[in-house]
């Protein structure tokens, strides 16, 4: 992306290295939308070079097309199509996405059951209650012989903890987590083919305690150590249903992936593709992951973020 092409070509100014409105990462320059308010003159519109977006220091987020066509002085039609030799990519607000339910027989892993003393042990060892999660999350186990049969293979779910997914009140699909660490596959989630509504389309959590605040995170574990008013994406890929669905509920969420790089990078995309749907979105690091972290830290954490 060469934003600073763009404002050159067009003959705008940008906030030089050594400037106290200077930001690596970030192009700077006059903000058009508050420039003539008493006391907001300086460079702080600033353009997100990774992420793409726009952000003022002073008067908020702005629509990529919307900016560019307010500082280029242009019809906002015409952006879109200028922008492309400069590599900047303006993106196409969606509708509020449909959540389709499959018309199948929903099939369950053979030998689903009450939590097994194994189980606790493990919930024990990550410094989770057992009974705690067992009430809030409805987890269940799944025993040496577990087995989902769909109609051209076979999965094995054996050493599990099965984690439902609900969606409106319904399960409509579940993960799973190994409680022995010795599998390749620490979680293996439900095939897409047997799943009411696919579990990258919605978010897990408990829709009925989220508030105007919400702490995004990657995973089941993470959901439990954050609390009800977190929810995941299920990883640090997330789907563009997903990016919708959170612009619908929240009106400001806290990422918080865990801390290793590409983890870092996803947080930063959906943190700007948040902010292009006018949430108040942002990153929040920690060390290691969310679901690692002392209870104690992360009930403190989530007094912060959630006030």
């Amino acid at each position: 992306m060469d934003i600073i092409q763009l404002y050159q070509d067009f003959s705008i100014n940008i906030a030089p290295e050594g400037h106290h409105h200077y930001r690596p990462g970030w192009v700077n320059t006059e903000c058009p939308f508050c420039i003539s308010e008493p006391g907001h003159k300086g460079y702080h519109l600033g353009y997100e070079i990774d992420a793409n977006y726009f952000v003022c220091w002073r008067c908020g987020w702005h629509p990529i097309s919307l900016t560019i066509a307010t500082l280029l002085n242009i019809p906002e039609r015409q952006v879109k199509e200028l922008v492309k030799k400069y590599g900047i990519i303006v993106p196409s607000l969606s509708k509020t996405p449909v959540i389709r339910v499959n018309k199948i027989d929903f099939k369950l892993p053979y030998g689903v059951e009450d939590v097994l003393p194994s189980h606790k042990k493990y919930l024990i060892k990550r410094n989770f209650d057992p009974e705690e999660i067992i009430q809030i999350w409805k987890i269940k186990s799944i025993g040496p012989s577990g087995k989902l049969k769909l109609k051209d293979k076979e999965i094995n779910y054996k050493h599990r903890i099965f984690i439902p997914f609900i969606w409106n009140t319904k399960m409509v699909s579940f993960d799973t987590r190994d409680v022995t660490d010795l599998h390749h596959s620490k979680y293996m989630a439900c095939p897409l083919e047997n799943e009411l509504i696919p579990h990258k389309e919605i978010l897990y959590g408990k829709q009925e305690d989220w508030k105007e605040t919400g702490i995004l995170v990657e995973g089941p574990t993470d959901v439990w150590r954050m609390g009800t008013s977190s929810c995941a994406v299920s990883g640090i890929k997330y789907t563009s249903k997903q990016v919708r669905l959170l612009a619908k509920i929240f009106k400001r969420v806290a990422v918080m992936f865990d801390d290793e790089p590409q983890a870092k990078v996803q947080a930063n995309k959906i943190v700007a593709e948040l902010k292009f749907r006018g949430v108040d979105a942002f990153r929040v690091d920690i060390e290691g992951d969310p679901g690692s972290m002392k209870q104690e830290d992360a009930d403190y954490l989530v007094k912060q973020l959630i006030k």
